[in-house]
């Protein structure tokens, strides 16, 4: 038998502004949009970055036209949670982002506009927390945002961004969603309905991927809802809290 993991509630006393990193359009609607949905409802500022546009991920649309049409689906998803603010990079490639300098600099500017208290990304861990492998661009940029965050506290790394006036700020700590190895979790019961909202604003890219793939619904229950039975709570998000 498996033994589960002892997992802390996240404290969320100690942050109120929130910067979401992740590589592609749906990614946050995985599960963490659930817990976005409760800190906006909170009173607290979530803003969203995402590296691609995800222009790989439909194999039937061209990557031309892909990118605009998962741009919007992630927009619209985000507002069913409460986002306002949704930033894409430029520069950078659904399905071959690369860890390096340009994305570390890139991702450390946001942070340094921002001025977030916590960083929401995912696992860089070779596998999620289900079992199944994780892909390269999620693995890049999970790690990149692990280092940008040690980036954007040093005046003294891409010293350019202090030229350009965004001033050194270190952010105290990030949630690594669906890892392996989580330690903490957010009690998102009441959150459910608008974890599925958000998920379903993708519906041109979920619609691609043909009429077997599990409904919003049943993903997210199996997504939120297993982790959930170790905390005794009908929904929950967890993660790896790195700080």
């Amino acid at each position: 038998m498996t033994e589960q993991p002892t997992l802390e509630p996240l404290d969320e006393t100690t942050f109120t502004r929130v910067l979401c990193v992740v590589a592609h359009p749906d990614d946050l609607e995985y599960g963490a949009a659930a817990a976005v949905d409760r800190w906006v409802r909170a009173g607290k500022t979530v803003t969203y970055l995402l590296v691609t546009r995800g222009e790989a991920g439909i194999d039937t649309v061209p990557p031309s036209e892909a990118a605009a049409l998962r741009e919007q689906e992630e927009r619209d998803g985000a507002a069913r949670v409460g986002v306002e603010v949704v930033e894409f990079l430029d520069g950078f490639h659904d399905g071959v982002v690369e860890h390096g300098l340009p994305l570390r600099r890139a991702i450390a500017r946001e942070i340094r506009i921002r001025r977030p208290d916590l960083l929401v990304t995912m696992t860089y861990a070779d596998r999620f927390s289900g079992g199944a492998v994780n892909q390269a661009d999620h693995r890049a940029v999970g790690l990149a945002v692990v280092d940008a965050r040690a980036d954007a506290g040093n005046r003294w790394i891409f010293p350019e961004l202090v030229d350009e006036g965004h001033e050194p700020w270190q952010v105290a700590r990030i949630l690594v969603c669906a890892d392996p190895e989580p330690t903490h979790f957010v009690d998102v019961s009441d959150h459910f309905d608008a974890a599925v909202a958000s998920l379903s604003a993708h519906d041109a890219y979920l619609t691609a991927l043909g009429p077997d793939y599990p409904k919003p619904a049943e993903l997210l229950g199996q997504m939120l809802g297993g982790p959930a039975e170790v905390v005794g709570v009908a929904y929950s998000l967890t993660g790896r809290l790195v700080g």
